[in-house]
């Protein structure tokens, strides 16, 4: 499910700003963006995400600012030096003003190494992860509170979809007695048009045979029991469990392999027309079911 959250925490000697965003996935992917010396902690990350999240992308962005007091920022002293000499050297060839050397001078310190930036040493990650997950656990919160209003429309739908397939296989359960009384008047109706133009005659065992096969061959009453009960758990772990991705996903795999059978065995027109209905609904929930946790 997508999703988004954010948090930021300013410190004494560190800010901290984490940005989250989730898209559909169906297994869980965890991608940290970080400031070269911090990618180290993307399995902390990973480890911390899994708590509440089990599938989806996560794009993790890491934005870092460590305050340092004065003292703690040497210059070095040779770059600047060479740095002030160059612009010395520049300003008197192109015959600056004062105020323009002055300008120049006044930007020297912002040149790339005169303050060295260095790498966070390993003692350094230890003690900035607890501000870093603490900010990471209030991010957090906020992107499932967006998945979970997502996830509670999802439900809705996927309810709607369930109940209309249970509407379907409502009318093919009146329909399947209708069609053995069909086929045995169609199957008499026959029989009689034979024998008007012939001296052959039919034992009525015959017919109760034929009327048999065919009523065995067409039998699609353990299918519509099985779906029927598929159906009824189904309804159930969307009212009751969570993190149930994995067991709707498997029931909805249950429930197709019944319908594609109901379709080959299925001998009545009206009958079909429910089964590819229900076919439909179970392809738009299973497409939706990628997407649930």
């Amino acid at each position: 499910m997508t999703g988004y959250g954010e948090s930021s925490h300013q410190g004494k000697t560190l800010a901290v700003a984490i940005e989250l965003r989730s898209v559909n996935n169906r297994y869980l992917k965890v991608s940290l963006r970080a400031p070269e010396s911090y990618q180290i902690l993307e399995p902390e990350f990973e480890k911390a995400v899994r708590k509440l999240v089990r599938r989806g992308t996560v794009q993790v962005n890491l934005r870092v600012h460590r305050v340092k007091e004065t003292q703690e920022q040497p210059l070095r002293l040779d770059v600047l030096k060479g740095y002030l000499t160059q612009v010395a050297k520049v300003a008197q060839e192109a015959n600056l003003t004062q105020e323009a050397c002055n300008i120049l001078m006044g930007n020297v310190l912002h040149l790339p190494g005169i303050v060295p930036e260095g790498q966070v040493g390993a003692k350094t990650l230890d003690e900035d992860w607890p501000q870093i997950e603490k900010t990471l656990e209030i991010a957090l919160g906020k992107l499932q509170s967006m998945r979970s209003t997502e996830g509670g429309v999802m439900a809705q739908e996927l309810m709607a979809l369930r109940n209309k397939i249970c509407e379907h296989l409502a009318s093919i359960k009146v329909l399947i007695p209708q069609v053995m009384e069909a086929y045995k008047d169609r199957l008499l109706e026959r029989v009689r048009k034979l024998l008007e133009s012939t001296e052959a005659q039919i034992q009525p065992s015959d017919l109760i045979r034929e009327v048999a096969i065919f009523a065995e061959r067409s039998d699609i009453a353990e299918e519509v029991t099985r779906l029927d009960s598929h159906l009824e758990q189904f309804g159930k772990v969307l009212e009751q469990e969570e993190g149930a991705g994995r067991k709707l996903e498997f029931l909805t795999q249950e429930m197709v392999r019944e319908t594609n059978t109901m379709g080959s065995k299925a001998a009545d027109v009206k009958i079909t027309r429910h089964v590819v209905e229900i076919k439909g609904d179970l392809e738009r929930i299973r497409e939706l079911i990628q997407n649930v946790e």
